[in-house]
């Protein structure tokens, strides 16, 4: 099978990494890739947010299965296109996107089929959405309604703050993203990613993950878009996945089936659980990003299978295989994020560590210039282990965190502390 992976960040770089050890594999091509992902896969130059072209590229080169990565080719209907081209896809349609295009329409959903989700207004005016707030009160969470990279929530303790995120958005901060607003209840409790793959009519769960949002030590300071993440979390217990699939997920694929949206690819659940009960946070349409590296490190090559049975409407005839261990994944970012951060600067040592199937180092932001590796975003690596014990996973990934010589770079050292206290 020739399968192309559309995207170029440590989520991609997972994803090349489980899929290449499959049989299955023949050819397998990453656009655009990165650094780490041209040591395992074919790189090409594609513009991966215009279905037409990703659809001529796929064709040219005898392409069997696409894999979208990220959110904005989703939303923008590159998988629609790749359809109407009769081409395999894994991902779902511009229309089923929506579930994370725009937290409106999540809210919708969720208030059609009464599933569980915090309280909310949505508004396109600042001085409407400010008197919601003065109305309500703080603690108090902000949201752009659009797509923001993962950045576009602000949970203020106090009023100020959430009076200033609206300011902030409406000035165009998070840019079309935040054109509108949505104001949510602030829940109480624990947050949980929790992955489910869907063929339009079977939800197949596949693995939770616990991400840490906060860029500084004791999830403290401003939100990122993933400081590390550790898998399985375990406030997912047997009975909050059932609540989970039963209360949430269950019927809003019923939902979106009905209005002729069937969800199509994976549905990243994100929860907040409180006394094992679960509610609504967001939905993502396509795997998050670190929870994507830990995802992999544990499902290995059967992701392919599992990926191309969603695809292809099969799923009630797959089942994951999981083995009792756990993994962690610390990122690396440069210094400053998530505010300004330089680029360009060098990382040196990379050479030197394990890649196994107990460790690998993703890539994220990275290229190569000169014959060396340098950084160029924010979050720029991910050490990534496993191990029969979350303890033993997260000795492995500092271990290679320590490793690697990068000045300009920064991490947490507390990932998995809530697991682990």
């Amino acid at each position: 099978m020739n399968i192309l992976i559309l995207g170029g960040g440590g989520r991609e770089h997972s994803l090349a990494w489980a899929v290449q050890q499959n049989p299955k594999c023949d050819r397998l091509i990453v656009a655009p890739g990165n650094a780490g992902i041209a040591g395992i896969a074919e790189c090409a130059d594609l513009d991966i947010e215009d279905g037409g072209a990703v659809a001529v590229f796929a064709s040219e080169n005898a392409v069997d299965f696409v894999i979208v990565g990220p959110e904005a080719p989703l939303t923008a209907g590159v998988a629609d296109r790749l359809r109407d081209a009769g081409i395999l896809v894994f991902g779902p349609s511009a229309a089923a996107a929506q579930l994370e295009g725009s937290k409106h329409f999540t809210k919708e959903i969720c208030a059609a089929v009464g599933a569980p989700t915090a309280a909310y207004g949505h508004f396109n005016d600042a001085e409407a959405a400010k008197a919601y707030i003065r109305a309500q009160g703080a603690p108090i969470v902000v949201k752009a309604d659009g797509l923001a990279a993962g950045k576009g929530v602000i949970v203020a303790m106090d009023e100020a703050t959430a009076l200033a995120a609206v300011d902030d958005m409406f000035a165009g901060e998070f840019g079309e993203a935040g054109a509108e607003v949505v104001i949510e209840a602030f829940l109480q409790g624990e947050e949980a990613s929790f992955f489910v793959l869907c063929d339009g009519e079977t939800a197949l769960p596949i693995g939770s993950a616990q991400d840490h949002k906060a860029v500084g030590e004791g999830d403290t300071g401003p939100n990122t878009g993933g400081m590390g993440a550790y898998s399985p979390a375990p406030v997912m217990n047997p009975e909050v996945t059932d609540k989970a699939l039963s209360q949430i997920v269950a019927p809003c694929l019923a939902e979106m089936a009905r209005r002729g949206m069937a969800f199509q690819g994976v549905l990243f659940v994100g929860l907040m659980i409180e006394d094992d009960q679960p509610s609504l946070i967001e939905f993502n349409v396509r795997f998050g990003d670190p929870e994507c590296q830990v995802l992999m490190m544990r499902l290995g090559a059967q992701i392919l299978d599992l990926m191309h049975a969603a695809a292809e409407g099969r799923l009630s005839e797959t089942r994951v295989n999981w083995g009792n261990d756990h993994a962690m994944s610390v990122v690396l970012a440069a210094q400053g994020y998530p505010g300004y951060y330089d680029k360009g600067s060098v990382i040196n040592s990379l050479d030197t560590l394990a890649e196994t199937s107990m460790e690998m180092c993703f890539h994220a932001g990275t290229s190569k210039v000169n014959g060396q590796t340098v950084a160029t975003g924010g979050r720029v690596l991910n050490a990534t282990a496993r191990g029969s014990t979350l303890a033993e996973a997260r000795a492995r990934a500092y271990a290679m965190a320590e490793t690697i010589e990068w000045p300009e770079g920064f991490y947490r050292s507390d990932i998995g502390w809530r697991a682990l206290k």
